[in-house]
């Protein structure tokens, strides 16, 4: 049976107690956020202003160079072809599980489960690397701002740890207007660096002339690519809000498309100006001598000393938006385990006045207490380890993407449904296929996507090995725990 409660339903569910409203059957998570809400939560987590300072140079400098604007839209329609299967499953698909659910009704209980494993490790791996970059960007801000730091860096990382867990704890809604909030001055920032380039028109002026066909499969195609599809990874979480969302039939479909949509506006349109900002040449010069400073200098030449302070603040509120993000999706990644009984039944405890998974958010708040203790304990490079952890943390997201687009195609081979041809074959073959090729792209060039190829084949082995080891209890389950096995995916409860 497929749960179909959320919003009122739940709210009514949750406040007869917590976890049960008989003592047997879970409630489901109650919220009420609007599209807005969702797309600002998922647009958090992708934290558009370190891809804009950080990306968009590696895109410049290792990608296709000059035709990064047009690469950075081209991912976006892909994003948006993979989309339209996904929100057309999601009236199927009635619940939480995002990966999980639709992996798992496309291509069965035991691969679901595996994929469920992967996808939690994948964000938690993420959570972890961008806890020590947290460190290392506060410690900087710091020192940028009053020429000195009272903290080692892992003091920030421990701070923000703990804001994250009681905001994890509450109310969705509430961690919604702080990521909006957050978000919103980003995107400001961004339109506002913009719209100085613009005026000034730049060194060469803003006509987009160097813009060709040839630029934009100039260099490196496929790693460009690479790193646009990365930049987009997150946006699929919008189904994991389902049950606290307002009208979810509407909603979650909206907030998807209007997420890649923004993403790849707001992507296409920076690297368009950054490259303005200097010139097609110097731009492409600047970026090959050192990615990681090309949108700050050029953020500095435009807005000024007032505009480079903006930056490594919004840039540390970015980090803990992105955290928080994260926070919130790996949450109820545990908490659909917890009502389908392949966690805990604890884990699926939904707080009576807040409407939110409370103990799956606190198991996810003591284990990064945990992982962070063991790191600092045995003295990790913080921003080493960083791109290694994010970066095989995005590579198994885009297997997910992969195996979520095939599995869409199967589920509608086999129950087909009023929707058109276009939106349950079409649209979810060809996304299948382009998505795995960028899939063989980002494998034969793991280096360069993680930076530590030996740290990222230890992670990878942990990610598959994972995948494998969910598909076999999964398999276990089905005769030792019928019951169990049927509720794999949140098909049954």
């Amino acid at each position: 049976m497929e749960i179909l409660s959320n919003g009122a339903n739940g709210m009514a569910a949750s406040s007869e107690g917590e976890g049960t409203t008989d003592g047997a059957r879970p409630v489901t998570l109650s919220g009420h956020l609007g599209t807005f809400d969702i797309v600002f939560t998922v647009l958090a987590y992708n934290a558009p202003l370190t891809v804009v300072t950080g990306f968009i140079g590696l895109m410049l400098s290792l990608g296709n160079g000059l035709g990064a604007p047009a690469t950075f839209l081209i991912a976006g329609g892909l994003m948006l072809l993979f989309s339209v299967g996904f929100t057309t499953m999601s009236k199927h698909v009635r619940n939480a599980g995002a990966f999980y659910a639709y992996i798992t009704a496309g291509l069965g209980r035991p691969i679901g489960f595996g994929a469920a494993l992967m996808a939690m490790l994948a964000y938690g791996f993420m959570m972890v690397g961008i806890y020590l970059y947290a460190g290392v960007a506060y410690t900087s801000l710091f020192k940028h701002l009053f020429n000195t730091s009272p903290l080692v860096w892992w003091g920030y990382s421990l701070i923000l740890l703990a804001i994250v867990a009681v905001f994890g704890y509450l109310r969705i809604t509430f961690s919604a207007k702080v990521l909006t909030l957050a978000l919103i001055c980003e995107v400001v920032l961004v339109f506002v660096w913009e719209t100085a380039v613009a005026l000034i028109k730049g060194p060469h002026g803003i006509s987009p002339v160097w813009l060709t066909p040839g630029a934009v499969s100039s260099g490196s195609l496929g790693l460009g690519l690479l790193f646009a599809v990365t930049s987009f990874a997150g946006f699929e979480a919008t189904a994991v809000f389902r049950e606290e969302a307002r009208n979810p039939e509407v909603t979650v479909p909206r907030a998807t498309y209007a997420a890649v949509i923004v993403l790849a506006v707001l992507f296409a349109t920076a690297s368009y100006f950054l490259i303005c900002s200097y010139g097609p040449a110097a731009a492409i010069a600047k970026a090959s001598a050192d990615p990681s400073t090309v949108a700050l200098d050029s953020i500095g030449m435009y807005l000024g000393k007032a505009g480079l302070e903006a930056v490594n603040v919004l840039l540390c509120s970015s980090i803990f938006a992105c955290l928080l993000a994260l926070h919130n999706i790996l949450s109820r990644y545990i908490y659909c385990l917890g009502i389908d009984g392949t966690a805990p039944r604890a884990c699926a405890s939904v707080h009576k006045r807040h409407g939110s998974p409370y103990r799956a958010s606190m198991m996810v708040s003591v284990l990064m207490l945990a992982i962070m203790g063991f790191e600092i304990k045995r003295g990790v490079e913080p921003y080493a380890e960083y791109g290694a952890l994010t970066g095989v943390g995005g590579y198994a997201l885009l297997m997910l993407l992969i195996l979520t687009s095939l599995s869409v195609l199967m589920f509608f081979v086999r129950k087909p449904s009023g929707a058109s041809v276009l939106k349950t074959k079409i649209a979810p073959f060809v996304s299948f296929v382009l998505l795995s090729v960028v899939g063989y792209l980002a494998t034969v060039n793991m280096d360069v996507l993680t930076g530590d190829m030996k740290t990222a084949e230890t992670l990878l082995a942990f990610i598959f090995g994972t995948l494998i080891v969910g598909c076999l209890y999964a398999r276990r389950l089905k005769t030792t725990k019928p019951e169990v096995y049927a509720a794999i995916g949140r098909q049954k409860i």
